[in-house]
């Protein structure tokens, strides 16, 4: 099925609003069907971005704004999360093996 010139303009503008967010988005689709937005795939923190950021929290925050929107009936929001948070790695560091032994 093929997306009306309306969805597809207003996929156009979900992806200029979700850009602004400080979210890596390289893995997740976005798209605009009869006033519902799809996002699916994952998410994750952008690398060098200086916050600790949660994931949970800015999805929630997007959704709602994306919810506010003018012709959007709902957020569909099928996302995976990625990596630990700065917080959660101190706390848990991996353990690295070594190849020389």
């Amino acid at each position: 099925m093929e997306m009306s010139l309306a969805d597809s303009a207003m996929t156009r503008e979900i992806l200029r609003d979700i850009s602004k967010r400080p979210l890596d988005i390289s893995d997740l689709n976005v798209s605009v069907m009869h006033g519902v937005i799809y996002l699916r795939g994952k998410i994750d923190k952008i690398r060098g971005y200086y916050d600790d950021i949660d994931l949970h929290s800015e999805m929630n925050v997007l959704t709602k704004l994306l919810r506010q929107k003018q012709g959007i009936r709902d957020v569909v929001c099928e996302v995976d999360y990625g990596g630990l948070s700065i917080t959660e790695r101190v706390r848990h560091p991996k353990t690295r093996h070594s190849i020389y032994r």
